[in-house]
């Protein structure tokens, strides 16, 4: 595995622009229900064992399979599945600007693959995680470590909004993230041997607050 590749197309770091989206964080933490180190930790549990985030990775899993077997019209219904499964329109915004901007980041590492690119219509939305998962194949790199650095980076961006919102000191942050490291590695690896049967949302509060952030007066994040 090229893990060189691995941490550069899935560091927080990767000009996404991800840093502006909160996921519907901000408004969790505005209404009270996010307060503290403890609640980031379980929001972003919930999001990646039964909610939005269990998705992607299911998604990108899908993805990462077509891309291999070069089918781009499985990819092309999964771009669709993707954009229907997102549950608000600031969250269908933030997965379609998201995927097309770590699709133009990572221009360089297709162009060094040559031939063999699965995804057809470079104008069509693509939402970030069938572009990962397509992107992740295409580089060589494996599933199974892919799927991890997704959730990682996920879990990664989620704290850091929780960090300016909440806020969560430095040391609190860092705990965050160990403390997420098992339900990173957990679901991944789920999501690794599942199939489409199992896309589905459990986490409503979540869902609701994005939908509730669009009306939100002042706010710092997009979504």
């Amino acid at each position: 595995m090229d893990l060189a590749t691995l941490m550069t197309l899935f560091s927080p770091a990767f000009p996404t622009g991800g840093f502006a989206y909160s996921h519907g964080l901000e408004a969790a933490v505005r209404e009270g229900r996010v307060a503290d180190a403890g609640a980031v930790r379980g929001w972003v549990e919930v999001l990646l064992a039964r909610g939005s985030g269990w998705n992607d990775l299911v998604l990108m899993a899908q993805a990462h399979r077509a891309a291999a077997d070069g089918d781009k019209e499985a990819l092309a219904g999964l771009a669709e599945l993707a954009t229907a499964l997102s549950g608000s329109a600031e969250r269908r915004r933030e997965t379609l600007t998201l995927g097309a901007a770590f699709l133009a980041a990572a221009r360089p590492w297709i162009r060094a693959e040559g031939a063999g690119w699965p995804l057809s219509g470079e104008g069509a939305e693509m939402p970030l995680p069938v572009v990962a998962g397509a992107v992740a194949c295409h580089a060589g790199l494996p599933l199974a470590g892919s799927l991890v650095a997704y959730a990682h980076n996920l879990s990664a961006s989620l704290v850091s909004a929780a960090v300016r919102l909440v806020p969560l000191g430095q040391s609190e942050w860092v705990t965050v993230l160990r403390d997420l490291s098992p339900a990173v590695v957990a679901n991944a690896r789920r999501a690794a041997g599942s199939a489409l049967d199992e896309l589905g949302s459990a986490a409503l509060v979540s869902d609701i607050a994005a939908m509730r952030h669009e009306t939100l007066s002042t706010r710092l994040f997009r979504s």
